[in-house]
């Protein structure tokens, strides 16, 4: 009996020292991951309902954004995919306005190629920097394909012949050539599936007076995007007096390369928001 006794107590003994060894491991595991996380404490370093709009180029939506826009939501940021209808400048600029009309606090508009355009030509006071990934980025007066033309690109670029409606599509193997070519097989597969055509009115607009004269710019160059040369991007980007990052992606780089465009973003957040 007092042997059993004797075992039990033991017993009981050792589970409560494992027991509260795992409390005390399970609490640092906590606090570890609290102190690695920017919101542990649940509060924001930016002021309340501070927006990233995230703006889609040709021939893609907005599902192209996905791998940037939880971590960008885990800064404490509120992200939005704006769609555009791609048929002619003037249109995706309204578009846009109409999605600012959902947002209430600052905002950082990020535009990728063609859509460099489009985020510089709303008008909105909230609007307090705008961010250019590998975009296009036309003065007063310059349409979208004079930019885009400024200098050669790369012989893997793809012929963009519009069809009998006006629009512009793209063969399904221009993407790992050209868009998406340091992405995964399964990622170009999947830009080509869920591309939307370009019309042709996009790129043939002139641009009115640009907001980057204005507000605060960031640039990311893609050193090896084969849709608009390297050159070209320094030039605009040069032009905008931006504050220029590059890295050594493709012409999506929020597919291939989502860190280099979350940084880009967060830079542009910390600063200006």
């Amino acid at each position: 009996m007092e042997r059993r006794k004797f075992l039990g107590a033991l017993t009981g003994t050792s589970l409560g020292v494992l027991f509260n060894g795992a409390l005390s491991e399970f609490a640092q595991a906590q606090s570890t991951t609290q102190a690695a996380s920017p919101h542990g404490s649940g509060k924001s370093a930016f002021p309340p309902n501070s927006t990233i709009v995230l703006v889609h180029a040709a021939w893609a939506d907005g599902s192209c954004w996905r791998n940037v826009i939880i971590p960008l939501e885990r800064h404490g940021l509120h992200v939005i995919c704006a769609p555009l209808p791609l048929t002619s400048l003037t249109d995706d600029t309204g578009a846009l306005s109409q999605v600012l009309e959902r947002t209430s606090g600052p905002v950082v508009l990020v535009g990728h190629a063609y859509s460099g355009a489009v985020i510089a030509a709303v008008r909105e006071d909230r609007v307090k920097s705008l961010v250019y990934i590998t975009a296009l980025a036309p003065d007063e007066g310059e349409t979208v394909a004079k930019v885009f033309y400024l200098n050669p690109n790369s012989p893997e670029a793809p012929k963009m012949v519009p069809d009998s409606h006006g629009f512009v599509w793209l063969q399904d193997d221009a993407f790992p050539r050209a868009l998406t070519h340091k992405a995964s097989a399964d990622e170009s597969k999947i830009a080509a599936a869920t591309q939307r055509p370009l019309g042709v009115k996009c790129i043939q607009e002139l641009a009115p007076a640009p907001a980057w004269k204005t507000k605060p710019s960031w640039f990311l160059v893609a050193e090896e995007d084969r849709m608009i040369s390297q050159k070209t991007q320094l030039f605009m980007a040069n032009r905008m007096h931006a504050k220029i990052h590059s890295a050594p992606a493709d012409h999506s780089p929020m597919i291939s390369d989502p860190q280099a465009v979350i940084n880009v973003i967060l830079e542009a957040a910390h600063e200006t928001l």
